[in-house]
């Protein structure tokens, strides 16, 4: 099993989340989140300068059998990106095991 986490534009999300369902993602875990990214100017709106180094986004968690991984990838990449600086990250990990809470079931079917 891979977990699969992503970093993206909030403006993204609804097309992500269409993306990860129409390829049969349909569980994940997501969050409002700000970081810090490359971008150092700020904004001048009406005299004032604004900073910009505080980038809202949305964090995406994402459990799937290894066999989905690249479809899930391939997903998210293609529906995130506007070819833009801060599209964001993906990050791929191995999980161990997995156990369904209700029943005690463990391993690749408790996704399902």
């Amino acid at each position: 099993m891979k977990r699969i986490e992503a970093i993206i534009r909030k403006s993204k999300f609804r097309a992500v989340k269409d993306a990860l369902h129409e390829v049969g993602v349909n569980f994940f875990s997501y969050w409002d989140v700000t970081g810090l990214g490359n971008e150092k100017e700020g904004h001048v709106y009406r005299g004032i300068s604004y900073s910009t180094s505080d980038i809202q986004r949305r964090y995406l968690s994402i459990v799937v059998n290894d066999d989905f991984e690249e479809v899930t990838i391939k997903a998210i990449l293609n529906s995130a990106a506007t070819g833009e600086v801060g599209d964001g990250k993906i990050f791929v990990s191995t999980i161990d095991e997995c156990y369904r809470i209700r029943t005690g079931e463990k391993g690749g079917d408790t996704l399902k």
